[in-house]
């Protein structure tokens, strides 16, 4: 069954200022925001004019004309323009003669002007108010309608995308790839559109340039963006909103579907599908909030946290997935879900807090991690206690160096029987004689014996000797040297890892009288805030043991201790008697960290930073994130082939990069190395990284190229060049003028490569003369420095002589005595040759060289490509190719890609400015 509409059901409107245009039945009304006014105007059709879903499909309102274009689908699609007379309001009943015209859209785009889409032609017709076409424009993609894109600007709609055109200019000022948009919704400043499509919005801006889309599964009906650019949207079921950066969420569910008009604050004003006019209140405390913390307005957020009865588990799943847990630390009622949100947000006070609520031996051992991790030695103390997990509670000690509570460990493991915990904590202590007691007392005797005896403990040596009789076990003898395995001792014992000393963040102490009863958790942080907790083990997790009461055990090592010290008199201060006190010690030194708070958050690697800001290969590189290196340069130039360049990039790495020796128990760490560092520079502002090849660099290059080119050693010559042109993709300069140097010294190296390149190949060709005399001549029309040049003719002159091409020769000959040489000899011997050549002007081989018609030389084939004939490029050294190169490695840069498409050289931070 197909289910048909005989009437458009959505009301045919239009907004201006405070005042609202719409069509009820035959007549055209208004509605004023202010005072909820609703007003007849003026009928538009004919009473007995309707046919089926020929109603008004849109209205546009000129304000300053009191011009108004009704359109409808009438005879394929038509447009009506009426004025509205100022004294109609509420009298008129008879149907003004309107203004009638084909068209599939139309809208006012100006005062008094206003455009209409002509489908056949793809043509829009400005009119002015008598309907006369003023202006004619050809649009620019097949348009099946037109909207308002701003004074004299249109939105052409096609099937996949839209586009701005500007009527006056007859341009595209930008084009977005989307579905089938219905409706358009502009933003009061113009800043911003909403393209609504049957299941989706796409937000965009003024060039629409794409910044978010949202997907619906339920139609959307209608939208309008309210004062704080949120756009707020209708489906048949809710009222919805979308942030600016595509976060949705449900404001409100509806009865039945409505249309926005117009937003006033928390009030949305709708039109309902009968044309009556609906006021809505909305709570939009929620999208104001996630607005507040999207533009980090955090004073707002502060105060709305304060203010307002914001909870629920969206909420906090939203602060944790966007990266605020703190946030979501003062929502939160259940203990477990703010012990959680806690360790994620590093706080470890709140953590401790709610762990001592809780008290469940999983929660400790989380705690205990995470406060080892910030290097809260007291609070990794405080949570293996309440979980009694003694062997890390001794390892614990150890590594802080507090000898006097592993030893204490030690009895509580012999108390409990724990035969290996006591063994294990003999051997962190060093203790010889107690390890030899405990494997006496397991019945160990040889063991007990060996280890007496390797030690030196002569005494219980021999009374195990006795005990054992026959049974003594023999000891190797001879071998290396033995070696004393007892632990060092602890120059420094160990407490809490440095803080640094920060202030406390606009979301700590202000929010935490809010909802959580004030300082109880600095209070808690305090408690266990420092690792030296005194003579305290709180041995009282472990008095339910079997074997009694631990402390008689500790207390009488205690007293014995205390009754020596009073030997040397001391203060005589009696003791209190104070009421017991919590599980967890108070520190000796709450003052010290009265201004201390949590560890920061780790800042952005300046690595990250450095790519983040740059748009360099070189900048990418050094930070060593050479993938987008890589990609950069072969957008740039074209590079494929990064072999030649794996050696530069390493420099880069490792120049861009110190590293600094700490402690020798501390890891090395790695100092970025940036450019133009200076003591006035802020710490907080980081510059570009320091790069290890520079421009002064590449023209000594050049000078050691030009110096072994004219010693004729080619080959060290040419790896000289091949060296410049491998490392200018990797170079940053600071100007202009500098860049343009730059990309000169790109055609310098890339003309004494070719020529190089074809002058070795010359010298192998030792059994064809006529290639030989061909590369000769090639080898001069290189762009070289003069004196090379005339070393270059001179060499060709000699080599065609020799082969009897007299008339070539003599063309080498005339070009040498244009340069005038200095050196008498070459001109001697140019005079001489053209002397001879005078005589019998003849060439005994023909030769693929014309030097009459221009030419420039393959790269890769060495054959001239003369003027007018089919030529590829190389994208970065510019050298030209026969076409069947295209899509190979050029063989005179061996990087980049003939025939292949490249922006160009970015070489410097001004080119992007």
């Amino acid at each position: 069954m197909i289910v048909f509409k005989l009437e458009r059901e959505r009301p045919a409107f239009s907004v201006s200022g405070e005042s609202l245009f719409y069509v009820k039945d035959r007549f055209l009304r208004t509605f004023e925001y202010s005072t909820q006014k609703d007003t007849q105007l003026i009928p538009i059709r004919r009473p007995g004019s309707n046919t089926l879903n020929q109603g008004p499909r849109t209205l546009s309102y000129s304000p300053t004309e009191s011009a108004l274009l009704v359109c409808s689908d009438v005879d394929g699609g038509s447009y009506e323009l009426y004025i509205i007379p100022k004294d109609s309001y509420g009298r008129g009943d008879t149907v003004q003669d309107a203004k009638r015209g084909v068209g599939g859209s139309a809208v006012f785009v100006a005062r008094n002007r206003f455009a209409v889409l002509e489908k056949s032609t793809n043509q829009v017709l400005v009119k002015n108010l008598k309907n006369e076409i003023v202006k004619k424009s050809v649009l620019p993609i097949p348009t099946d309608a037109i909207f308002y894109a701003g004074t004299g600007n249109l939105l052409c709609r096609s099937e996949d995308r839209v586009s701005i055109f500007d009527l006056q200019q007859r341009i595209v000022l930008g084009e977005l790839q989307t579905s089938f948009v219905r409706y358009v919704v502009w933003s009061p400043d113009m800043e911003s559109v909403a393209l609504l499509s049957k299941h989706s919005i796409v937000i965009a801006d003024k060039k629409l340039a794409h910044r978010c889309t949202l997907h619906e599964t339920i139609r959307v009906k209608s939208g309008a963006w309210d004062d704080n650019g949120v756009f707020i949207y209708t489906t048949l079921t809710h009222i919805k909103y979308c942030l600016p950066n595509g976060d949705s969420g449900i404001i409100k569910t509806l009865d039945v579907p409505v249309y926005i008009t117009k937003i006033y604050g928390s009030t949305i004003f709708c039109l309902e599908r009968d044309g009556k006019n609906r006021p809505i209140i909305i709570d939009s405390t929620e999208y104001v909030f996630k607005l507040c913390l999207l533009r980090k307005r955090y004073d707002q957020v502060m105060s709305m946290i304060k203010n307002s009865e914001l909870c629920g588990q969206a909420m906090i799943a939203y602060l944790q997935q966007k990266g605020f847990p703190q946030v979501a630390l003062y929502f939160v009622k259940d203990e477990r879900t703010r012990f959680n949100l806690a360790l994620e947000s590093g706080n470890i006070e709140k953590a401790l807090e709610s762990a001592k609520k809780i008290d469940e031996k999983d929660h400790w051992y989380r705690l205990g991690v995470e406060a080892l991790r910030q290097g809260n030695a007291g609070i990794v103390e405080y949570a293996y206690q309440k979980t009694k997990n003694f062997e890390r509670l001794s390892f614990h000690y150890l590594i802080t160096g507090n000898l006097d509570k592993l030893s204490k460990m030690m009895k509580i493991a012999e108390v409990k029987n724990d035969v290996m915990g006591q063994f294990h904590d003999a051997l962190y202590l060093g203790d010889v004689r107690e390890r030899v007691k405990i494997l006496e007392n397991v019945g160990h005797l040889p063991l007990a014996y060996i280890t007496a005896s390797v030690h030196g403990l002569h005494d219980v040596t021999e009374r195990l000797a006795g005990e054992l009789g026959e049974n003594i076990p023999s000891l190797p003898k001879g071998g290396k040297k033995a070696s004393l395995l007892i632990p060092p001792n602890p120059v420094l014992r160990a407490g809490d890892w440095p803080l640094l000393m920060v202030s406390k963040g606009i979301f700590e102490g202000g929010l935490d009288d809010a909802g959580r009863g004030g300082g109880a958790a600095e209070e808690d942080y305090d408690e266990v805030a420092d690792a030296d907790w005194g003579e305290g083990l709180d041995i009282g997790d472990v008095d339910s043991l079997p074997n009694g009461d631990i402390r008689t055990v500790l207390d009488g090592e205690e007293d014995g201790a205390h009754e020596e010290n009073d030997e040397e008199g001391g203060w005589d201060l009696e003791d209190l008697e104070l009421p017991p006190d919590s599980e967890t010690p108070k520190t000796a030194n709450s003052n010290a960290r009265s201004s201390v708070f949590v560890a920061p958050t780790p800042g952005m690697p300046v690595s990250q930073i450095w790519v983040q800001r740059s748009s360099l290969a070189a900048e990418h590189a050094a930070a060593g994130n050479f993938d987008t290196a890589m990609r950069l340069l072969s957008r740039q130039l074209g590079i494929k082939n990064f072999t030649p360049l794996k050696s530069q990039f390493t420099d880069l790495h490792m120049g861009s990069q110190t590293y600094l020796r700490a402690f020798t128990s501390a890891p090395v760490l790695s100092i970025a190395v940036e450019r133009g560092w200076s003591e006035q520079a802020s710490p907080n502002v980081r510059g570009p990284p320091a790069l290890v090849f520079d421009f002064s660099h590449l023209d000594e290059k050049l000078k050691a190229g030009y110096k072994a080119t004219t010693s004729g050693k080619f080959s060290e010559a040419l790896r000289h060049f091949s060296t410049i042109l491998h490392t200018i993709p990797l170079i940053v300069v600071e100007t202009r003028r500098e860049v343009d140097e730059v990309k000169e010294l790109i055609l310098v190296a890339k003309e004494y490569v070719l020529g190089l390149q074809i002058e070795l190949k010359r010298r192998e060709l030792k059994d064809n003369p006529i290639r030989q005399q061909e590369l000769a001549a090639y080898f001069t029309h290189c762009n070289l420095q003069l004196p090379h040049t005339r070393l270059a003719l001179l060499n060709a002159m000699t080599v065609c002589y020799k082969a009897q091409n007299l008339s070539t020769a003599a063309n080498f000959a005339r070009r040498l005595l244009e340069t005038n040489p200095s050196n008498e000899s070459q001109s001697k011997t140019a005079r001489q040759v053209l002397q001879a050549a005078e005589k019998n002007m003849k060439d005994a081989t023909q030769l693929n060289y014309d030097f009459r018609n221009p030419f420039v030389v393959c790269g890769a084939t060495y054959v001239p490509i003369y003027r007018g004939q089919k030529d590829v490029i190389c994208p970065y050294c510019s050298t030209h190719f026969v076409p069947a190169q295209q899509g190979q490695i050029c063989t005179v840069c061996d990087l980049s890609v003939v025939g292949s498409d490249a922006s160009g050289l970015l070489c410097s931070p001004s080119q992007v400015r």
